[in-house]
């Protein structure tokens, strides 16, 4: 446990209702991060690329100038620490800078310009935190480039493999994870050696701002979440089923080896799974988010004899993605002998399943009620660098922020007022934490 004592000036601007927060800083930035590495329709900010590195120089020119001591590590994350009146282990906010293809402008560089717009405001009310406040920008958060979860703040943590290093390869070039660190500046020598560069025991909590992906603050009209917990989750992404092409008119039922049929058979059974679990009180979500024939291959007058998906099955639960696992299996062996196909439902990548600290999330709710700001508790659907430091055992938060139109998409649209009321709040529980976390 670490045992925060509240300082004098925790205590005044407490009283006083009160979070300082630079949101100029933020503005100026979220500009400037949209006229760099935007086109005419979208951001793209490549991991371990040009997009995401113009990012992080950007935040660390921002970070000298508030005169924050700044380091990097092996993976190539990014640390700016503001010193606090205490010793002992520090607060870290942080949140990502790479985006998808054609994203938006928001998705994860909204926890990272937070987390400046929150030290900022300390500088310039003259206001020493209690302990050291560390922004970090972490590196390719986003799976869509190498097809790996969380790459960055696993480097921190010593949880890369030499496997992955080698063998993962960046979607839009083919360069593998290993050369794309060190061409970065990193340094995967260190990072093959298991090592851990951060030191868990040295961070009190992690706190990670971010757009909500979903439609719940929307359609609610609530401005912030505090999430309980981030799903985890296992993913076929390249699986396939294999069956036999012949003539649509000239072949019987019977000798028939359908792929489309018999993938889709397999997208009613799992909803069917999915229904069930959800009706007992199970938490899941189940997406096929690609499902295509082969058009060098397919036609009006083909039965297909082969088809591609994609399967995402995400929960809190890690019991229900087992079940659901074992569900997959099982009814995959069934369609096959059935439909006469084969599956090749190839490598499977996962998640953990993350609970946000209890005292964080209570610590958040109160402070959002003392501060005036409007705010619920929620689950988290997708997946997060904050995953990795609760499972590491880091006291963990997250707060999110309403945000029409989905994420991974150009029309990301968060309001700065709502980025504001977030900024107001984590800036708050940095002066006031947990007396323990």
């Amino acid at each position: 446990m670490t045992v925060f004592a509240k300082g004098v000036q925790a205590e005044k601007l407490s009283r006083s209702n009160s979070a300082p927060v630079d949101i100029a800083l933020a503005e100026r930035l979220f500009d400037e991060l949209r006229r760099r590495t935007g086109t005419n329709r979208g951001i793209t900010r490549t991991s371990y690329g040009l997009g995401e590195q113009i990012a992080h120089d950007m935040v660390r020119r921002e970070a000298h100038k508030l005169g924050l001591e700044v380091k990097t590590d092996p993976g190539c994350n990014l640390y700016m620490t503001m010193k606090g009146r205490e010793d002992g282990p520090g607060i870290f906010i942080g949140s990502h800078l790479d985006s998808v293809p054609m994203g938006g402008n928001f998705d994860g560089a909204a926890g990272v310009l937070l987390g400046l717009s929150v030290v900022s405001g300390y500088v310039l009310a003259g206001i020493r935190p209690p302990r050291d406040i560390t922004v970090m920008a972490i590196r390719a958060e986003e799976s869509t480039w190498f097809g790996a979860s969380y790459i960055g703040s696993r480097s921190a943590l010593g949880r890369l493999t030499g496997s992955e290093l080698d063998k993962v390869k960046r979607s839009s070039d083919q360069i593998s994870l290993g050369a794309a660190i060190d061409a970065a500046g990193g340094d995967t020598e260190f990072l093959r050696s298991g090592k851990s560069w951060l030191d868990p025991e040295n961070i009190a909590m992690f706190i990670e701002a971010h757009i909500e992906q979903g439609p719940v603050l929307v359609e609610k009209q609530i401005p912030i979440g505090i999430v309980t917990g981030i799903r985890g989750s296992f993913r076929y992404r390249e699986a396939k089923c294999i069956g036999f092409y012949a003539h649509s008119g000239a072949t019987p039922r019977e000798y028939r080896s359908d792929a489309v049929l018999a993938a889709s058979a397999l997208v009613v059974e799992l909803d069917k799974a999915w229904d069930e679990l959800q009706a007992e009180g199970a938490d899941l979500v189940v997406t096929f988010g690609q499902f295509s024939t082969d058009a060098s291959e397919a036609a009006f007058s083909k039965i297909a004899g082969k088809l591609s998906f994609a399967l995402d099955v995400r929960s809190q639960e890690p019991e229900t993605l087992s079940k659901m696992q074992a569900v997959v299996s099982n009814t995959v062996t069934r369609i096959e002998a059935e439909h006469r196909v084969k599956f090749e439902l190839g490598r499977l990548t996962d998640s953990k399943a993350a609970k946000m600290d209890e005292a964080i999330v209570s610590s958040l709710a109160r402070l959002a009620k003392e501060h005036g700001i409007e705010a619920q508790t929620m689950a988290c659907g997708a997946g997060h660098d904050a995953a990795v430091f609760a499972d590491a055992g880091v006291p963990t938060g997250m707060v999110f922020i309403r945000n029409a139109n989905g994420s991974h998409n150009p029309d990301e649209q968060m309001e700065i007022a709502d980025f504001t009321e977030a900024a107001r709040l984590v800036s708050a529980l940095c002066l006031d934490p947990p007396l323990e976390v």
